[in-house]
């Protein structure tokens, strides 16, 4: 019997600087269906150390952007038709600020997160890659009568983060040097007008840059003029990421995982809490804002180790030798700041005291693990 012909993969999008990173020495690879630089010259190591002690340039225009703009034209009828998907507080926001939120399910999961940026006249969102046409379709589905949903597939996104990062910046755009942790504002580069957020994904200070796609080479050029600025890849991202205990989408968080089981209760402001004056009134209210109040069966927690890494996946123990599976790691690397193993899992929260030792399972070999508070390595935002 002939085999039937193997169905062809879909084509990975490409950045709009994706010829630059090639002609830079990048490796490129899969991710959220993008070809995406990995690492450069320095390697995974050497750019994670970069950008702790200076400044690291990331592409991340894989990130999906969208504007949500009010009918009425009063920014607050926006942030309350946002409320109805988000159980975040966003008729506090002020104009020029930036606010961490999530989508919640019926069931009380998590459908992506994403950062919220309030400009006034209208929001600017940047959501996960993976889920980005998924989230612009949901807003359509919900928000339609009361907002505008504008996808913004013509935009790049730069993240430039370290402790040199303002100083790179601002040698570009001197404006941002008065800026604080998330603040989010429209500042001009090249008789363009560019969003810019203090913010990012590494624990560090630093910012975002969303431009137009034609001009995003340029900037990043600039940049590069910098003598503490180098490009960084993925690889280092994720790394950065994980010692700053933050959650990457798909792995720490799911659509199975509620934001109280996840740790992430305090972006739920007391206004949408139980009593507050918008109470509930979001996808998964009763759920969640049971655990709130009783507590979730589990908890997302950091976990350090004596030996080798432990990596997603691996089933946590209670001890060397019990059958029993308690929960699984979601994240784990070397940290090299740190400098030892960490991960991040799920385990049951009555387990979840800061010091308990349990076990991961890596190969057959039970690693013992510390549940270590997290950030692993301490922020340092510009507040």
């Amino acid at each position: 019997m002939n085999a039937l012909p193997a169905t062809p993969l879909p084509a990975l999008r490409q950045l709009p600087l994706h010829d630059f990173h090639l002609a830079s020495g990048a490796r490129m690879e899969p991710f959220a269906g993008w070809s995406m630089p990995i690492h450069y010259e320095l390697g995974i190591l050497g750019e994670h150390r970069h950008t702790r002690n200076a400044a690291g340039l990331f592409d991340v225009s894989h990130m999906g952007q969208i504007i949500l703009r009010p009918r009425s034209g009063e920014i607050r009828d926006a942030a309350l038709a946002l409320e109805t998907l988000v159980p975040v507080d966003l008729a506090s926001l002020r104009p020029g600020r930036q606010r961490y939120g999530f989508f919640t399910t019926q069931a009380g999961g998590i459908s992506d997160d994403l950062m919220i940026a309030n400009l006034g006249t209208h929001f600017h969102l940047v959501v996960n890659a993976a889920g980005a046409a998924a989230d612009a379709l949901h807003l359509r589905q919900h928000l339609s009568d009361q907002c505008s949903i504008e996808p913004l597939p013509e935009r790049a996104l730069l993240a430039i983060q370290g402790p040199r990062a303002c100083a790179a910046l601002a040698a570009v755009v001197p404006m941002v040097a008065a800026m604080r942790f998330m603040d989010a504002d429209v500042f001009s580069i090249g008789g363009e007008p560019c969003f810019i957020t203090r913010s990012g994904y590494t624990g560090e200070d630093g910012f975002e840059i969303s431009v137009p796609a034609a001009m995003a080479r340029a900037v990043a050029e600039r940049l590069l003029e910098h003598p503490s600025v180098k490009l960084i890849g993925l690889g280092a991202r994720d790394s950065l990421r994980l010692e700053s205990g933050l959650c990457l989408y798909g792995h720490d968080l799911t659509e199975q995982t509620t934001p109280v089981e996840a740790a992430l209760d305090w972006a739920i402001g007391p206004s949408r809490r139980e009593g507050g004056a918008r109470a509930a009134g979001f996808p998964g209210a009763e759920i969640i804002l049971s655990q709130l109040s009783l507590g979730a069966a589990r908890k997302r927690v950091g976990l350090k180790g004596d030996a080798r890494p432990v990596r997603e996946g691996a089933p946590i123990f209670a001890d060397a030798t019990s059958a029993t599976v308690l929960g699984c790691v979601t994240s784990g690397t070397f940290a090299p700041t740190a400098q030892c193993p960490v991960a991040m899992g799920y385990v049951p929260s009555s387990l979840s005291q800061i010091g308990t030792r349990l076990y991961a399972d890596v190969r057959g070999q039970r690693i013992p693990v510390t549940l270590s508070r997290m950030p692993f390595v301490p922020h340092r935002y510009h507040r």
